[in-house]
């Protein structure tokens, strides 16, 4: 029996995650619980699973929490108390942003295997999320369904017999769209992704190619792959997860309809595989396979997020902090989609240099990137 925190339990990665621990009552049982805001939704998974811990990341403990074994707490040092729990083995990180990166630090330092969703954490402080799995002998296991077929398709092939990842992006709902019917998208429009059902910010990072970005610095952090041995396709089935090629020409893949249970099932699990019950792939209804090249032309946020990711430093920090305040623009309709590309340019311009030697370094980048980033679409002309 492994005990288990769900940072971001009340989210869509929270949700399969939950679907997992029913499934296997026997091996997995949830210890600590969090939510950002949702005090309701929280207050509904604890009555249900009764964890140890239930923390609010922002706002206050309801007063309206009925009497039972769970405590329940708010704040900063909540999240990382529950993070760090003495009863959790396992700690699923599925935190939006850069919050992310303090639990994961935490949780690896107190020696816990971290089923990372947050693919933030390894984007913004890499360097120190390697570092603090060495010293408390913390575990790195992805969660992205991207990663989790790379970890797959490496099992029992030695590092130096990689010649290189492919990851594949399903396009987004833009995929065929022309740069003119591009620049008119609205919130509603990129928020109807084609395969995936997540949350807004992420669907948003999906429609840029942002997050295709992301994941290409992630995996270099996660495999010890250098940037030019990584490349990303667009297939819009979603149904090959991510490939590698290895020395002698082979190519593997990892295939199924997309779901994120069981990326989530093979953190927790991993290397053992369990029994699931989910939808049975069928090569049939799959139907057939297609690939294409990213069109950098029309989403510039995946070459500069790749850029970032090769210049090392903070500038990876810089690009993904810009990319938060522009995209939360865009969702609350003060920017224009074509502005979170143009926002994001602008403060790796301003400056994204400097070494990640402390959390302070990129806590310091992040906000000197959030600043450059609100100057930059305050300037800008009403939607």
């Amino acid at each position: 029996m492994k005990g288990v925190t769900i940072l971001g339990a009340t989210g869509s990665i929270g949700a399969s995650a939950r679907a997992v621990l029913r499934q296997h009552p026997d091996r997995f049982r949830a210890v600590a619980l969090t939510a950002h805001r949702n005090a309701g939704a929280l207050r509904e998974l604890v009555a249900e699973m009764q964890p140890a811990l239930a923390v609010m990341a922002q706002g206050a403990v309801p007063g309206d929490v009925p009497p039972g074994r769970t405590e329940w707490r708010a704040g900063r040092q909540a999240l990382l108390d529950a993070a760090t729990h003495p009863d959790a083995d396992i700690v699923i990180n599925a935190l939006v942003g850069a919050a992310g990166l303090e639990p994961t630090l935490a949780a690896l330092r107190a020696g816990k295997r971290v089923a990372l969703a947050n693919k933030e954490s390894l984007v913004c402080g890499g360097p120190l999320v390697l570092e603090a799995a060495r010293q408390g002998g913390g575990e790195l296991v992805p969660v992205d369904s991207e990663h989790s077929a790379i970890l797959q398709c490496l099992a029992g092939t030695r590092a130096d017999a990689v010649r290189r990842l492919v990851l594949t992006a399903s396009g987004g709902p833009f995929r065929t769209w022309t740069p003119e019917r591009i620049a008119q998208v609205t919130p509603a429009d990129a928020l109807r992704h084609p395969t995936w059902d997540m949350g807004a910010k992420v669907t948003i990072d999906s429609a840029t190619l942002a997050n295709k970005a992301l994941e290409v610095i992630e995996a270099h952090f996660l495999f010890g792959v250098p940037y030019e041995r990584i490349e990303a396709v667009v297939h819009p089935q979603s149904i090959i997860h991510s490939m590698v090629e290895t020395a002698d020409g082979s190519v593997l893949a990892q295939m199924g309809f997309p779901t994120m249970e069981i990326p989530v099932l093979y953190a927790l699990s991993y290397p053992e595989r369990l029994p699931y019950e989910t939808r049975r792939f069928d090569p049939v209804a799959a139907g057939a396979l297609t690939f294409e090249a990213v069109r950098t032309e029309c989403f510039p946020l995946f070459a500069l997020g790749v850029g970032a990711g090769a210049a090392g430093g903070t500038a990876p920090a810089v690009f993904n902090a810009a990319n938060e305040v522009a995209v939360a623009e865009f969702l609350a309709g003060r920017a224009p989609f074509r502005a979170i590309a143009e926002a994001v340019d602008d403060a790796l311009q301003r400056g994204a240099g400097g070494p990640v030697r402390t959390l302070e370094d990129v806590l310091e980048a992040d906000e000197r990137a959030r600043r450059a980033t609100n100057d930059y679409l305050s300037r800008l002309a009403p939607c």
